[in-house]
């Protein structure tokens, strides 16, 4: 690949950005608001391919009225400050886009959602009750801890779990309010970093390279998770590009949909089990049976995601339809993208603060 010259960034950085960009954006807003992904909060936002330094965002509006080019500003990814020194009220928690793209240079798209659905996964932590250990005859489960895995292929890309940030441990007690949100930079950068978890023997085994060979920790070009569920709060999706965020952010919910249905299943067979088991003072001994849900293992995870991901663009497809059809949602970049390609097709875009 040749290396990128002064003369090329340039020409790059003053090459007019593509209609199709915006209208890509404005349809993600809706898209993810009629998926009951965002209501009249959250947000997505898309890096700028001509400068990756900045990034493209939605003033402080409900996604669903998110129309036309004037809705959209601009930002930089170093601080999360708009280009435009006048752009009106933008979202508190922009920093959440801005130290993502910051410290993962091939993520290209990021959304922030509050789904109920995903939620109760950030808040709970239900270990093992020491009498259902007993009656299982087990010290411990392997998974001990209600978390967000995949369950079904088309949210393998959890695999093997969704990571948990918990913004109580990064507050710095004197500036920042204890709010949940994420309103600076310093907790932007904390959540940022909580996408690509390291073991403590990955970063033991890190140190002593490093030390050995006098050299910095390399940057990370694209985090391990590509979803990590935020307490109390909600969650945020990352992708190199707007449909592939759109599809992990929608099947994020789909997938924890499914996962508390087949939990609340599974929990009510093995508690029935159990009682009808040792309630009754049957003289059985040895261990009673225990089934779990059945979760993607890390191998169906990773090869599910790389068959699906190619087809992500068959669902961004069916979504626009949607969104077009809905009365609801106006985008007003689609008549400008249609003069400039000379297309005069329909809703359908390329596939290729302070507020919250």
């Amino acid at each position: 690949m040749p290396k990128s010259t002064p003369q090329a960034a340039l020409l790059k950085a003053s090459t007019p950005v593509p209609l199709s960009l915006f209208s890509d954006l404005i349809t993600a807003n809706h898209i993810l608001h009629q998926q009951k992904v965002l209501d009249g909060f959250g947000h997505i936002s898309v890096r700028n391919p001509q400068d990756p330094a900045k990034f493209f965002l939605s003033k402080s509006l409900a996604p669903a009225l998110v129309a036309d080019r004037e809705d959209i500003e601009e930002y930089l990814v170093e601080d999360g400050s708009p280009i435009n020194k006048d752009a009106p009220k933008a979202y508190v928690e922009r920093f959440i886009h801005s130290e993502i793209y910051k410290k993962y240079a091939e993520v290209h798209s990021v959304v922030h959602s509050h789904s109920e659905a995903v939620i109760p996964f950030s808040i709970t932590s239900i270990p093992v009750s020491i009498a259902l250990q007993r009656c299982f005859c087990v010290s411990a489960f392997p998974y001990p801890f209600l978390q967000l895995r995949p369950v079904y292929h088309m949210a393998s890309f959890l695999s093997p779990q969704a990571p948990v940030y918990d913004i109580s441990l990064h507050y710095k007690s004197s500036s920042d309010p204890h709010t949940l949100l994420v309103t600076s930079p310093h907790l932007g950068a904390s959540l940022a970093t909580g996408l690509h978890p390291n073991t403590l023997v990955s970063k033991t085994t890190s140190m002593i390279k490093n030390y050995i060979t006098s050299s910095a920790t390399p940057a990370t070009p694209y985090p391990s998770s590509s979803v990590i569920l935020m307490r109390g709060h909600g969650f945020t999706a990352v992708a190199k590009g707007i449909e592939d965020a759109v599809f992990k952010a929608v099947y994020t919910c789909a997938n924890a949909k499914i996962q508390t249905q087949a939990s609340l299943m599974q929990g009510s067979f093995n508690l029935g089990f159990v009682g009808e088991r040792f309630g009754a003072g049957e003289g059985e001994k040895g261990p009673a049976k225990r089934e779990e849900v059945k979760y993607l293992n890390d191998r169906e995870g990773k090869e599910a995601w790389a068959s699906l991901e190619g087809s992500v663009e068959r669902a961004w497809g069916g979504w626009c339809k949607e969104v077009e059809l809905d009365g609801l949602y106006r985008n007003a970049m689609l008549e400008e993208e249609e003069d400039e390609e000379g297309d005069d097709g329909g809703y359908v875009a390329d596939v290729d603060d302070e507020g919250r």
